[in-house]
């Protein structure tokens, strides 16, 4: 009886560790997968890693950096529901930022993919904000105000303090006080 008991509790291991590591390989496949989609979107904006340099300082494009900001700015909040990512999609396509559904989610990918490349959303925002002031000379301050504010209402708590102060810092790195 009781090598019984112990053949069945050997049983009952091996199928926990089977489980666990069926439950792993099932997670690394997930985070492979979003690799390739940060990849594939960073193709499609025409975006190329160069060597010895930050990847926000690598952005040629402004709608990229601009909508990467936004995405950024949008990570402040704790977590970012639902209703308040579908809100920013809809501003990048309507401020012509993104032209179709696809392309906004692909520039939400590729914001996300900066924020963790600076380490942190609030150094994000800093960076990205003087990339875009770089790129285009403040030009589409009005644009990536009228999406962040957009965004903003969409969201039903409003701006958080971080949020609050990440817009002082990108009017300074706008040079606007």
């Amino acid at each position: 009886m009781p090598i019984l008991l112990g053949l069945i509790a050997v049983g009952m291991g091996v199928y926990f560790f089977l489980l666990r590591v069926r439950r792993g390989s099932a997670m690394v496949a997930e985070v492979i997968d979003m690799a390739s989609d940060a990849r594939a979107a960073a193709r499609r904006f025409g975006f190329k890693r160069r060597t010895n340099v930050h990847p926000v300082d690598s952005i040629d494009d402004p709608n990229l950096a601009l909508g990467a900001l936004a995405t950024a700015f949008l990570e402040l909040d704790d977590l970012p529901t639902r209703d308040a990512r579908a809100a920013l999609n809809l501003q990048l396509r309507t401020h012509g930022i993104a032209p179709d559904a696809e392309a906004a989610q692909e520039i939400a990918v590729l914001g996300h993919w900066f924020v963790q490349t600076c380490g942190s959303a609030q150094a994000a925002v800093t960076r990205l904000a003087r990339r875009l002031y770089k790129l285009d000379g403040g030009a589409s301050f009005p644009t990536l105000m009228t999406v962040l504010q957009a965004t903003a209402q969409a969201s039903d708590s409003g701006l958080s303090k971080r949020q609050i102060e990440a817009l002082d810092e990108i009017k300074r790195a706008f040079r606007l006080t």
